[in-house]
């Protein structure tokens, strides 16, 4: 669902561009809670994967299909201000050098597909997982609805920002319908997606898992004359510390499968106008569409310029995008993390001094 140019006016393009930096900066800040030595790799390689499935669009109906959007994958697994920080890399790496979603867009598009999905799916998980049984199988039906629920949040919202600034005078009600209704379908294939992931990652590094730290292993429990009673901490088997659990192997498995959807898998998918697109032009409103600022990049529309074979040229677009996604995204939350160390350096050099 990514937003073009030319369909949300100035005004309301600026005031979601405003609103869109406020957003990162709340979330570089909240980010240095989430990230360390472990999850800051961990960040750069789940919007690596964001890229790639994002490639695979799938269909939904006749005539229409949809990508992964990734807000609730990215929340559940490393934190909901990582998330926002990590699908703001994506778009605007998509956004700059592979004209997808619109330049003057990018503020609307982190909006909605950043910051709502993220939201909305990171508060139904949190919700869910509290009034679930702590468990593995809880934690991924509950990735499951946080990820269906976000896609139509996502669209409503776009509906909001096309209500206030939209180019075109057509009844919002219409807009709505079909915007939601169609995201609604859009929403199973992501919430398929996102709960594979999640359970897959719950499978074998659940310490990676940044929504259930805490929640899956259930106190130790004594039966004292009769009842339950929590166990003295001393006689709790002590978990092995995070940190001494490399998670290299675990990064290089997730970097080689989103090169492999990225560079291979993706030339299987549909080649269907996604929701946003259909309804667009549905509705009447796809004619509003400017020529995208990046048009001319060698990237655009994910092919290599001056390669023929459509195969390679899309193949080796989306390795290059998983690359430069994998790199500016690590390098941004390595920065980020030390940030974090900063403040606590101080006082360790008093005391040694």
């Amino acid at each position: 669902m990514h937003v073009p140019d030319g369909f949300i006016d100035a005004p309301v393009s600026v005031a979601a561009g405003v609103f869109a930096v406020g957003a990162v900066a709340v979330s570089l800040r909240g980010a240095r809670r989430e990230l360390d030595e472990r999850t800051a790799p961990l960040a750069g390689l789940v919007a690596a994967f964001i890229f790639a499935v994002q490639m695979l669009n799938f269909p939904v109906a006749a005539g229409t299909s949809g990508h992964l959007m990734g807000g609730a994958l990215a929340a559940i697994l490393v934190g909901p201000y990582t998330a926002v920080l990590c699908l703001s890399v994506v778009l605007l790496l998509q956004g700059i050098f592979f004209a997808d979603g619109g330049l003057t867009a990018l503020g609307v598009n982190i909006t909605v597909m950043g910051v709502v999905t993220v939201v909305v799916a990171y508060g139904v998980f949190r919700l869910l997982t509290g009034l679930l049984p702590r468990s593995r199988r809880s934690a991924t039906a509950s990735a499951f609805v946080a990820a269906l629920v976000s896609v139509p949040a996502s669209a409503a919202a776009f509906t909001l920002l096309y209500w206030i600034g939209g180019t075109t005078d057509i009844p919002i009600g219409k807009v709505f319908t079909a915007m939601v209704g169609v995201h609604v379908l859009i929403g199973i294939g992501e919430a398929v997606i996102t709960a594979l992931t999640v359970g897959a990652v719950l499978a074998v590094r659940p310490d990676l898992v940044h929504g259930v730290q805490g929640s899956l292993a259930a106190p130790l429990k004594l039966r004292v004359d009769g009842e339950l009673v929590d166990a003295p901490a001393a006689t709790r088997d002590p978990e092995p510390a995070p940190a001494q659990r490399s998670t290299r192997g675990f990064w290089i498995t997730g970097l080689v499968s989103a090169f492999l959807l990225a560079g291979f898998v993706s030339f299987y998918a549909s080649a269907n106008p996604d929701g946003l697109e259909r309804v667009a032009a549905d509705q009447g409103f796809d004619e509003k569409v400017e020529e995208h600022g990046a048009a001319d990049s060698p990237l655009a529309d994910y092919g290599v310029g001056d390669i023929e074979n459509a195969r390679l040229s899309g193949g080796l677009a989306g390795v290059i995008g998983v690359s430069a996604t994998v790199v500016v995204g690590t390098g941004v939350f390595w920065v980020v993390r030390r940030r974090k160390e900063e403040p606590g350096q101080a006082p360790r050099d008093r005391e040694n001094a």
